[in-house]
């Protein structure tokens, strides 16, 4: 395999300050829940992207000092030494792989909220903040600034005697900086306020100060967001106003839209957002600065790439949730492996897993986030001790397909992949043909290239098994991944029970499979989608009924319409764009009895509703499919007596969940398929702090 010649541009050299970046590719800062506190992970994690080709390799935002405090958000800190010492790691990581470490130096300003330092925070004007309302500032005074200006440059120089090359006076998503350049943020007086060059001062001073005590030695780089895409930030042309203020203090500006409020627009999902979206605003940064530019928009298409660069609009190709689905993207395309690229299905599990959970996870890439703490390598894996048996995977949803392609890279002699159904993909064959999610699609597609590369794995499609059909397989282990269903009774979490009325067998129940796999009319005019989940199938099928020509209303027992949704930035954005397609959305409706021609219930308050429906769809609790399991279970001996020494199931045949965990429980399992106990998850290594009984005091 070769790389096509027009590729060539994205491996150039790029100088910034007094570093060179070997390539054109460049992990721009961003989020994964281990901040100094988990060094190993934080270090294996970027480095892991060193590895694959990245040019730098930065962390996430790096709170200089304990007024600036997220907590229980993880986020890196540089309060002390022990922190760089921690965060020391990580450089050695990417410099081991000739890339460019760089720290995101951060203070949020009015955001933060002080939960474990309990201090107040700060900002330009005593102004509550727009992301936690009940957090009012102290509004700076003169003292003020000149102390976060010299926690600043503390921390550059911390970060520089660390090994860092980059290093940020980060001001984007309407932290401090960007709070003292924003008149929605910004209504002094003094020095400070009024005009942009008074607005710009902070900034430009705390530039003045970092540059002077290291810029001989790193790279000072800005991330800015030129246009926030609402009020809490600048518009476009004070963003610009702002690079031409502030461009002979900066080596390379790192340039994106949006604001903690409307994270959203940063990190747009792929429902609302395509490929390379922010040059509408990021582009005309070119038109103010002669400095490196790097930009954002979840790139995954090399020809893309090239054609950015060579209009001039960035100089660098800037990734947060492309490296983490796959971290080897650069040098897949260096190499003209095309096929291989595992690319990010702008899903943000990737958010919902860091800012929520503390610890990074991804929808493509199994392996993100337990690089260090269990070893995991996403193009490289051992010889299973037992690779010389056979493999059967019954069901080829996300945790076999997932399973069935590690077993093939660890070199078993057979895998045989086997489904009922015409094709591969379990709940993967229908989730992308929900409108706005057509990018899921690639989770499939690229197992179904792995799937074909691998020799010694089959996939037998249309071939449903019985436990006697599996006991008389001939194969050593076998592993069920039968999936989940909807309950088509309307079981829930709210009443634990099912819906008196709901029997999906009946005209005018529908389960969302019934829909989108086997093709059940919805009839009537009136549907009604009842959503217990609060994830996104509710939401996707009303807006495909309203597609189709009903009048839908979707109601929900959630406080609202889709709340995991939240989760993943998409929530506003989604009942906002319900709302305009013409679904009526019912927050607080907790279902009682469904009839021909009702659904009835009680409203947030308890008070009793009646909605007409012709149809009404449930989507409320999914259930495992593990009666074949269970069936196989039942005599582990009489297994072993028909040549079956290992029985194992994964995926939401164990327990329902997202597509993520699903198919990290297959990739998990075929890992760990040759330890003592596959069945139980080997101990994975915990970062902690162990104190000596003296070491506690009195």
């Amino acid at each position: 395999m070769t790389r096509d010649p027009k590729h060539d541009i994205l491996f150039e050299p790029v100088r910034i300050g007094p570093k060179t970046l070997r390539n054109r590719f460049y992990q721009v800062p961003h989020c994964t829940g281990f901040g100094a506190e988990k060094p190993g992970s934080q270090a294996r994690f970027r480095g892991m992207k060193a590895e694959g080709g990245w040019a730098a390799v930065n962390t996430e935002e790096a709170l200089i000092s304990s007024d600036t405090d997220y907590w229980p958000v993880v986020s890196t800190r540089v309060w002390d030494e022990d922190d760089l010492r921690n965060l020391s790691l990580m450089c050695d990581e990417a410099h081991k792989h000739g890339s460019l470490a760089g720290i995101e130096l951060t203070h949020g300003g009015v955001h933060a909220d002080g939960r474990e330092s309990r201090r107040p925070s700060l900002g330009p004007s005593q102004l509550a903040s727009d992301y936690h309302p009940f957090v009012v500032p102290k509004a700076m005074e003169p003292g003020d600034i000149r102390r976060v200006r010299e926690d600043w440059v503390r921390a550059a120089k911390l970060s520089r005697d660390a090994g860092f090359d980059i290093v940020y006076v980060y001001g984007g998503h309407s932290y401090l900086p960007l709070q003292f350049l924003s008149p929605f943020y910004n209504k002094r007086t003094d020095a400070y306020g009024g005009s942009l060059e008074n607005r710009a001062r902070f900034w430009i001073e705390t530039l003045e100060a970092v540059r002077a005590a290291v810029g001989d030695d790193c790279a000072i780089a800005v991330r800015f967001c030129v246009e926030a895409l609402g009020p809490a930030g600048v518009e476009l042309d004070e963003g610009t106003g702002f690079v031409v203020l502030a461009d002979h203090l900066v080596d390379l500006w790192d340039v994106n839209v949006g604001s903690i409020t409307d994270w959203s627009k940063d990190s747009g999902a792929s429902r609302f957002f395509p490929e390379g979206y922010q040059l509408e605003w990021t582009g005309r940064v070119r038109e103010v600065t002669a400095k490196p530019i790097v930009g954002v928009g979840r790139l995954t298409n090399p020809d893309r790439m090239a054609e950015i660069v060579r209009s001039g609009a960035w100089d660098l190709i800037g990734a947060a949730r492309p490296s983490i689905s796959d971290p080897f993207l650069p040098k897949k395309i260096e190499e003209g492996r095309y096929g291989e690229i595992r690319e990010c299905i702008g899903c943000n599990v990737c958010i919902m897993k860091a800012e929520w959970g503390n610890h990074i996870g991804c929808t493509q890439n199994a392996t993100a986030g337990e690089e260090y703490r269990r070893g995991w390598h996403p193009e490289k894996f051992e010889l299973a001790a037992n690779a010389d048996n056979d493999v059967l995977v019954v069901g080829a949803g996300p945790a076999g397909m997932e399973c069935a392609i590690v077993l093939g890279k660890r070199g078993f002699r057979r895998v045989h992949l086997v489904d009922a159904a015409p094709e591969i993909g379990g709940v993967m064959r229908w989730i992308p043909r929900l409108p706005g999610l057509g990018e899921w699609a690639r989770f499939l597609n690229w197992r179904a290239v792995q799937l074909e590369k691998l020799k010694n794995v089959e996939v037998i499609l249309g071939t449903e098994l019985t436990a006697k059909d599996i006991r008389s397989y001939g194969a050593e282990i076998v592993v069920v991944a039968t999936g989940a269903r909807w309950a088509t009774d309307g079981l829930n979490a709210y009443t634990h029970a099912p819906i008196p009325g709901a029997d999906a067998s009946l005209a005018h129940i529908l389960t969302p499979e019934q829909i989108m796999l086997e093709g059940k009319a919805v009839p009537g005019k009136r549907v009604v989608v009842y959503d217990a989940e609060g994830y996104f199938t509710a939401a996707g099928l009303a807006e495909k009924l309203v597609g189709e020509g009903h009048d839908v209303e979707l109601a929900t027992c959630l406080e609202r319409i889709a709340p995991v949704t939240d989760e993943t930035l998409e929530g506003p954005m989604l009942r906002q764009h319900l709302h305009d397609v013409g679904v009526r959305q019912r927050p607080g409706f907790l279902a009682a009895e469904i009839g021909e021609g009702f659904i009835r219930g009680t409203d947030e308050f308890g008070e009793p509703v009646e909605l007409e429906a012709d149809a009404v769809v449930l989507a409320t609790q999914r259930l495992s499919n593990e009666s074949l399991y269970l069936e196989l279970a039942q005599d582990l001996d009489a297994l072993r007596g028909e040549g079956i020494d290992a029985l194992y199931r994964i995926g939401d045949c164990v327990a329902p969940r997202i597509v993520a965990e699903a198919s990290y429980d297959g990739h998990r399992l075929a890992r760990e398929i040759d330890s003592d106990d596959p069945a139980t998850p080997l101990p994975y290594m915990r970062e902690r702090i162990i104190l000596e009984s003296a070491a506690i005091g009195s």
